[in-house]
């Protein structure tokens, strides 16, 4: 397959089972009495897939592109939290933490953009670009559970 039709059958999963995940339970489960919520992640997801950037779309490296975009603007929105937050006094732990999550959401906002030049450049490696994100913000969210910071919403939005 070539890697514009990879890139498409992943979209077509990834939005199937989201899509599918915000049927309602009596749709899926019609004799059954059972509530179950969405998860927020899956919520903003849907929300973001919904705006008339993302459904005007003309293929998949223009979907991409504004999916990287709307990325790096709420990497920007977090980054400025923990900005705001490491200018209020602390303990120096809490603000080794707040500094860690400041340089991974700095990293995250220029893979983003990165990456929104690499899907059309060379998309195979758009991938392994955006995964590696990841595993920054966990190390963001590991120091701030290190040290005990009482902030569940900063928490929810890693």
């Amino acid at each position: 397959m070539a890697p514009p039709n990879q890139l498409c059958l992943v979209l077509v999963i990834f939005l199937s089972v989201f899509l599918l995940s915000s049927l309602s339970t009596s749709a899926i489960i019609p004799k059954a009495n059972v509530s179950l919520s969405i998860p927020s992640s899956q919520l903003v997801c849907l929300k973001a897939l919904s705006t008339p950037e993302v459904i005007a779309a003309m293929d998949t490296t223009q979907l991409g592109t504004l999916i990287m975009k709307l990325g790096a603007a709420n990497a920007k929105a977090t980054l400025n939290v923990y900005n705001e937050i490491i200018k209020k006094p602390g303990s120096p732990q809490a603000l080794k933490a707040f500094n860690c999550c400041v340089e991974a959401y700095k990293y995250a906002i220029l893979s983003f953009e990165m990456v929104s030049s690499e899907l059309v450049e060379d998309p195979q490696t758009v991938n392994y670009d955006v995964a590696v994100i990841g595993p920054e913000i966990a190390n963001c969210e590991k120091e701030l559970i290190n040290v005990k910071v009482q902030a569940p919403r900063l928490l929810a939005g890693n």
